[in-house]
Formats: structure tokens, sequence, C-alpha cells
């Protein structure tokens, strides 16, 4: 006999596995004639773009750029210091046996090493390690059954927490901007440049996701004077994501993907820089549902068969955001009479430890300072480590959790040699437990053919007996048993206690109802 039942929608993100690979791009720079020899590199630096990402069974192929800018020591030049950039595209396809065309798969690209080598003086040799992290996710919609529609069939619930996937999208959002220098500088070409997403947030309103974000832009670039100079400034960046029948209450995992930067000087008598950037916005939203799950069942006087199996989905799953102030003085003896140009700032998380709830990260902070010297070049770089340590409140026990960190404000003050380190880091720390469902289908009941012709019983209690177990055994239920025997606490059973269990009996029984004892 076929079941009626009740059932609810469970939307599951699994994740499939992570993946992390190491590339090399390799390219030469053949130095423009409008410039002159190179006699050494001074600095390197680069940012990576993936403008193309083609996922297939079993690979995933990623197109992308790193946009490269060195500051280098002419050779027999007045202009000691001058620079280049240029473009090193590449295309990777990356094995993953577990990829399946379909599924989600969120890159995200770090450049961990940047090599500058002077093959002569008009060609240079580039080298780009590159860290591609790559988590895959699959969608899967479950029905879970919560109920049954028929009064006789015992049923073992529990009323469990997880997070449903309720939608995932994703936009481009652009920045298109003249950026102004001092009308004082006549501006001959970019030496370095830094972009770095920074103060990301969200807004959940309509049916939409606001993710906004600053473009933080550091350039330092030569004048016709010869004069080396800094800017440091911040772009707004805002895209919109359709995300029908989102709540303010609901969990948003979103992730920013830099796809295309140009930055070009525009003439000289407009004394300002030209910015354009492309940069993909995803955002999977979860809300957390209470679900009614079947553990286990059973029917007095009747054969119940179904189909039980696992599902694997994510509980407690939320964003925690915090901030660590670093306040600082570091000795850079080579600043005593130099002044800062520039700071690349390297965060490393080298070790975690978890303690009720709490995560302490410990790592450290590399400082690649640029700055102006009284040497013959008139430039240099001096790279200093700095400790720091944050902790991260309310993370559930045995929950998986993911930091990302991002600095969203320096200062550096130098007074002769001794520099004041004032720096805020935002930690960005999303988690999540992993836990299993259990979902029953194709239930049906059939007659039993061996009946037992007594109404009660009389059972001893055993170690680890419950009374649901105990019911079950004997084709009882667990309320009948309670009244019969005035049970006060269900959830506790003394061992060696007799209770009565009452019995169903079948109509068709003819034979007179016997007392049997069961020890």
């Amino acid at each position: 006999m076929e079941i009626n039942t009740t059932k609810e929608t469970l939307n599951v993100n699994k994740m499939i596995c992570e993946k992390r690979e190491m590339i090399n791009i390799q390219g030469d720079m053949i130095v423009p004639d409008s410039k002159p020899d190179i006699l050494s590199t001074i600095n390197t630096s680069g940012d990576a773009c993936i403008y193309k990402k083609e996922i297939m069974d079993g690979k995933i192929r990623l197109d992308g750029n790193i946009l490269t800018y060195i500051m280098y020591l002419a050779d027999g030049s007045q202009d000691n210091v001058r620079g280049l950039n240029t473009g090193l595209d590449f295309s990777e396809t990356i094995n993953i046996p577990e990829l399946q065309e379909g599924m989600n798969v969120d890159v995200t690209p770090v450049v961990k090493l940047i090599e500058c080598k002077v093959i002569n003086g008009r060609k240079v040799g580039i080298k780009v390690t590159l860290e591609i992290a790559m988590k895959i996710y699959s969608k899967e919609s479950v029905e879970i059954i919560t109920g049954l529609n028929d009064e006789n069939i015992q049923v073992l619930g529990q009323n469990m927490k997880v997070n449903s996937l309720l939608g995932d999208g994703t936009t481009k959002a652009f920045v298109k901007e003249n950026i102004s220098i001092p009308s004082t500088d006549n501006l001959a070409e970019i030496l370095s440049l830094q972009i770095s997403l920074v103060d990301k947030d969200i807004k959940i309103s309509y049916n939409k996701v606001l993710a906004k974000s600053e473009v933080e832009v550091k350039i330092a670039y030569l004048t016709e004077e010869g004069n080396i100079c800094k800017l440091q400034t911040k772009l707004p960046l805002v895209g919109f994501i359709d995300m029908p029948n989102i709540q303010e209450e609901n969990v948003c995992e979103t992730t920013y993907m830099i796809k295309n930067i140009i930055i070009k000087p525009n003439s000289i008598e407009e004394h300002s820089i030209y910015i354009e950037m492309e940069v993909e916005i995803s955002c999977i939203a979860y809300e957390e549902k209470e679900i009614r799950t079947i553990q286990d069942m059973y029917c007095p006087g009747e054969k119940m068969n179904f189909e039980k199996m696992m599902v694997n989905t994510i509980t407690d799953k939320q964003c925690k955001k915090s901030v660590c102030n670093i306040r600082e003085k570091v000795n850079v003896p080579e600043l005593e009479t130099g002044t800062i140009i520039d700071v690349t700032i390297t965060p490393t998380i080298n070790k975690e430890n978890r303690l009720s709830g709490r995560i302490i990260y410990e790592g450290e902070l590399e400082l690649n300072f640029i700055f102006t010297d009284n040497s013959a070049v008139g430039i240099n770089t001096k790279k200093v480590s700095l400790p720091f340590e944050q902790s991260v409140d309310g993370i559930a026990e045995n929950s998986r959790a993911d930091t990302r960190i991002e600095v969203s404000s320096q200062e550096f003050l130098n007074q002769s040699g001794i520099v004041s380190s004032n720096l805020d880091l935002n930690f960005e720390t999303d988690s999540y437990r992993s836990t299993s469902i259990p979902v029953i289908n194709n239930i049906s009941t059939t007659p039993q053919e061996e009946l037992e012709d007594y109404s009660v019983i009389i059972y001893v209690v055993k170690a680890g007996d419950t009374l649901w177990e105990i019911a079950k055994r004997f084709g009882s239920t667990v309320d009948d048993i309670v009244r019969v025997n005035g049970i006060e606490r269900p959830d506790r059973l003394n061992v060696g206690e007799k209770i009565y269990i009452p019995q169903y009996v079948l109509k068709r029984a003819k034979e007179p109802i016997t007392l049997s004892v069961n020890v």
C-alpha cells in the first residue's frame, strides 16, 4: 500500500573539491625605441586578470593576462629611473577529475612572484608565478519527506537547521575614470602600479543584492622634470545581482574577479591618468531552514518498506567580519635620509589555532618599501616583515572556515629611518559545518505474516535501550508505553526496570489473549 506524504525541497550547494595550481607564465619584452637601455631593474609589480573561464568535463581552461610594470635603472642616461609596462597573456588548462560541465567554479588568482632578468640592454625576460585557487560547487535539489498522512505509522523525527541554496548570480561592474594629478606635474611615464579591491560590502533590497567596493589605485610616476611622484586614490565600484525572494537575514557569499585593466596616461596638458576596469562579481545566497527529518518509522502489525539515503549539506553558515589594527614602528636604516614613494603589502596567514568557538590567526605582512635615497640611482627598495595576530569569535565547533584579508587603510610615517606603520586589515571569515540529512523514499506497507497472540508483555530494561527501540521491536507505540506505565521522563529509563508494553492484536486473531514476559 502506498503512503501519502508531505515533502519539502532542499537546495544543496555542495562543494565537490578544492584545488590550488601553480602556473608559470614567461615572456620577453623589447624596450621601445623611445626609451633608454636597461642597466638593471629596481622593482617589478603585476596584477592578474582572468577574462575567460571555460568549464568542461574533467578540466577547466583559463585565459588571462598579467599587467606588469618594471621600474629600471637606465644605462647612460641622465634620467636614471625609467619605467616599462607590458601585458603577459596566458592560456592554461587545469585537470580536475571531479569537474563536470555545468558546475560552478570560484577562481581566485594571486601573483606570488615576479622575476625580471635583463637579457641585454634592449630585452628583458619576465617570469610570473601565479597561484590559482579554485572551489568547485555542484547544485542539487532534494525532496525530503517531512511527514506521513497515516496516524497508524509511528515516526521518529528530528528538527534540523540547514542552509538551503536560495540562489546565485553574476554581474559585471565597470570603472572608467580620469584620475587627476597636480597641475604642476608634467607626467612622463608610469613607474609602478598597484590595484586592489577594498571595503567590500553588500546591501539586500527589492530582490537584488547590491555589491559595492572601492578600487584602491596606487601609482608611482615620473615627471618630465625627472621627479618621482606618487598618487593614491579610491574609486567606487558597484554591481547589482538579481536574487528573487532574498531577505536581509539571508547569508551571502560574494566574490570579485578582475577581468580587465587598462591604464593610460592622458596628454601632458590634461594632467591625468585614465583607468578602466572590468570586474566580475558573483554572489551565492543561502537561507536557513528548519526541516523535520524522518530518522526511522514502523507500523504496528504491518511490515514497512522504504529506501533510506543520506544527503550531505551544510549548516551554521555565517560570514564574520573583523578588523586587525596594526600600530608598529619598524627600523629601516636605509630610509634615514630617504622619502617613501610606495609600499606593497602582502599578508600571509602562517598558523591558525581553534579554542572554544574562536579562531586565532597568526601571520605576517611583507612590506616592500620603495623609496628615494642619496645614491647615484636615486631610488631603492627594502623588504621588511611585520607579524600580526587576530582572533575571530563566534565560529561553530567543527566548522570549516575560509578567511580573506584585505588592507583597508595604511599610513607610513618616516622619521630618520624609524617608520611608524599604521595599518588596518579587514578579515572576512566564511564558515559552515557539514552535516548529513536522512532522506526516505518509496514508502509502502504489507501485512505481517507471523503475528504474536498476546496483547501485553512485560519487559526488563537493558543498558542502551530507548522507548523508541522497545516500541518498534514489540509492535507498540511510545505514547502507549508512556501512558500505561505512567513514565514522566520518556528520555530516561532505569536498567533493570520492568515496564508493561501494550501490543496491537489483529482482528483475525482467534486464540485467547495471554500474558507473556520477555527478559
